[in-house]
């Protein structure tokens, strides 16, 4: 599963530098699947075709954010999530809606990355 961040967020941003899949934003910044990644152009991604450059609006305005289709908990990168490990509110958690197994989280890193680690 994804983390998400609740509206406890007290934007300090130290979630946004720790994300190994530059999945975490400043709220009211537009985000694109290319930012921190290996994806250029349009790509076929889990059955959709995305333009990977597009920026995309975001999610959230007041406080930072998580793109649960980046968010991979920091697998094959760390032994836990970076980002919830340095909240000092405890506001990125998982996010119960967003259900992934190990095994997709690792498909979707190879995506993000291209194998690189």
């Amino acid at each position: 599963m994804s983390l998400k961040i609740t509206n406890e967020c007290i934007n300090c941003g130290a979630c946004e530098l720790e994300c190994p899949n530059t999945a975490i934003y400043e709220g009211g910044k537009k985000w694109s699947y290319s930012d921190g990644t290996n994806l250029k152009g349009i790509k076929n991604i889990f059955g959709k075709k995305i333009n990977t450059e597009k920026l995309i609006d975001p999610l959230e305005k007041e406080y930072f954010f998580i793109v649960k289709e980046k968010c991979t908990e920091c697998i094959d990168f760390y032994n836990e999530p970076q980002c919830a490990s340095v909240c000092p509110v405890n506001c990125c958690i998982l996010d119960d809606n967003n259900i992934e197994s190990k095994d997709f989280l690792l498909k979707k890193k190879k995506i993000l990355h291209n194998n690189k680690k």
